[in-house]
C-alpha cells in the first residue's frame, strides 16, 4: 500500500507541476483563462483519489502543502510571491480551493465519492460558468455586488450534472463502493450548487459550493 500511495503521490505532483507551469508559463498573457484553466485541471485529481489507500496520505501529502502554498500566494501571506493567477482572479479564491479539499477529506474520507462530487460543480461546473459567461454571456444579472449570466449558470448546471454522472461512471467502473444511481439527486444537487454559487460573492464560492454539495449528498445517499 506504501508503495501504491507513494507511486500515486509522484503522478499527481508531476502532473500538478506540468499544469502549474503551462498555466504560469504558457498561458501568462491571458490570466483569466490561465486562471480557469489552473482551476479546471488540478480538478482533475479527483479521478487519482481511489488510488491511495488513506486518505490521510492525500491531506498530508497533497491537499494540506497545496493549502499552505496557495495562502504564500495570497496579499495575506507574510511572504511577498508575484504571480499571475492570484493577481488575476480573487485573493483567497486558490486558497479556498485548496482548503475545502483537505475539510472534505477530513471530514468524508471514507466516502471519497462524496469529495469527489462535491468537488465537480467547483471545477468543472464554476470552471465552464466563467469562461462561457465571459465568452458568451448577454443576460447578466448582479447579486451582492457579484455581476453574472443566466448563460454561465446554466453552463454551470449542466456541466456539473454530466460530470456528475461521469465520475459516478468511472468510480463505479475501477469497483469502488457507490451507493444506487440516482439522477433526480444528482439533477437537484446540480441545480442547488448553481443557486449556491450564484448567491456566492468573491472566491467564497470556492468554500460555499462544495460544502453544501457534499452535505447534501451525505444526507440523500448516505443517512
Amino acid at each position: 500500500m506504501i508503495f501504491t500511495d507513494i507511486i500515486a503521490l509522484i503522478v499527481v505532483y508531476v502532473y500538478v507541476i506540468a499544469i502549474f507551469i503551462i498555466a504560469e508559463k504558457v498561458l501568462k498573457s491571458r490570466p483569466e483563462f490561465s486562471r480557469k484553466f489552473l482551476h479546471i485541471m488540478v480538478g482533475n485529481m479527483i479521478f487519482a483519489m481511489p488510488f491511495f489507500s488513506n486518505p490521510w496520505v492525500m491531506i498530508i501529502g497533497l491537499t494540506l502543502p497545496a493549502s499552505i502554498g496557495t495562502f504564500l500566494l495570497t496579499e495575506y501571506s507574510p511572504i511577498k510571491i508575484e504571480n499571475s493567477m492570484t493577481e488575476s482572479g480573487h485573493a483567497l479564491g486558490l486558497f479556498f480551493y485548496s482548503a475545502i479539499w483537505t475539510i472534505l477529506l477530513i471530514v468524508f474520507g471514507n466516502h471519497l465519492w462524496i469529495v469527489a462530487l462535491a468537488i465537480v460543480p467547483l471545477v468543472y461546473g464554476d470552471g465552464f460558468a466563467a469562461l462561457i459567461g465571459i465568452k458568451f454571456g448577454k443576460v447578466k444579472f448582479s447579486i451582492f455586488g457579484s455581476t453574472k449570466s443566466v448563460e454561465g449558470s446554466l453552463s454551470m448546471f449542466v456541466v456539473t450534472a454530466v460530470m456528475s454522472v461521469f465520475v459516478w461512471m468511472v468510480y463505479t467502473s475501477i469497483g469502488y463502493a457507490m451507493p444506487e444511481f440516482n439522477i433526480v439527486n444528482i439533477l437537484l444537487i446540480s441545480a442547488v450548487a448553481t443557486l449556491c454559487e450564484a448567491f456566492s460573492y468573491g472566491g467564497i464560492d470556492n468554500l460555499t459550493v462544495p460544502a453544501l454539495t457534499s452535505i447534501l449528498y451525505y444526507l440523500v445517499a448516505v443517512m
